[in-house]
């Protein structure tokens, strides 16, 4: 199977990882849906997606909240009569010491970069255990493979994206429903996760970081379609996306 044709549903789709993906899919011959906060930016992306040929819609969408995810899901179904691949990108990174205690930043983690997921998962499950096909690509990041200072929530968030994934993958084989899984573990990709640091010294050490060695989006959206493009027989699950000059 490739990507063409294919209905793609991407969350955190208005920037970034999301809105790269979503315009390379299209260009390929995907239909992509997609979902995320942002009205007017999702408006902009689909409107640039279908002038150039491709088929693309969109509904806003707060991952946090399940029945929006599922409504994003069964819009997906309505417009393209089903849905092959959800990619849950939706994610915030306000990264600080565990000492600051920004536990309100704690608990919006939880919420977009786990349940967020979960809401995810939920949403096409039911879909791909009746179809017996399916694919959930899912954003983690290094910090999900390794641990760093300064990331302790973040990292833990997506320490459990890790152990979800590779969990779906293997469950999928025992009951022979040929979902397959990717997990994606980025590092310093060039999107507006930055902006959501408020702790002034993690937001210093990031900007560095990224502004010396960071590259864009469109790195990260060739593996997705990687991934898509595989056979079904063919379940490519893990991949770490460094810039070549990170350490």
């Amino acid at each position: 199977m490739t990507v063409e044709n294919k209905v793609v549903v991407i969350t955190g789709a208005s920037s970034g990882i999301g809105e790269a993906t979503a315009k390379l899919l299209a260009a390929s011959g995907a239909k992509v849906v997609l979902g995320a906060r942002r009205n007017e930016k999702l408006e902009k992306i689909v409107t640039d997606i279908n002038e150039s040929g491709g088929s693309a819609v969109y509904k806003v969408t707060d991952v946090k909240n399940s029945n929006q995810v599922n409504d994003l899901v069964e819009y997906a179904i309505k417009e393209f009569n089903g849905v092959d691949v959800i990619f849950n990108n939706a994610g915030i990174m306000p990264t600080s010491p565990i000492s600051a205690l920004h536990t309100q930043e704690w608990k919006e983690m939880i919420d977009i970069n786990l349940m967020g997921v979960l809401n995810g998962i939920a949403a096409v499950m039911p879909y791909f255990t009746n179809q017996r096909h399916g694919q959930i690509i899912t954003t983690s990041s290094v910090a999900g493979i390794k641990s760093f200072p300064g990331a302790g929530v973040y990292g833990a968030t997506k320490f459990a994206i890790r152990n979800l994934m590779e969990v779906i993958r293997m469950e999928s084989a025992q009951e022979k429903t040929n979902i397959r899984t990717a997990t994606l573990y980025p590092a310093a990709i060039k999107t507006e996760l930055l902006n959501t640091i408020t702790d002034s010294s993690a937001l210093n050490n990031m900007s560095k970081l990224y502004e010396n060695v960071g590259i864009t989006p469109d790195s990260v959206a060739n593996v997705v379609k990687f991934a898509i493009d595989q056979p079904e027989d063919i379940n490519v699950n893990e991949f770490t996306i460094y810039p070549t000059r990170q350490v």
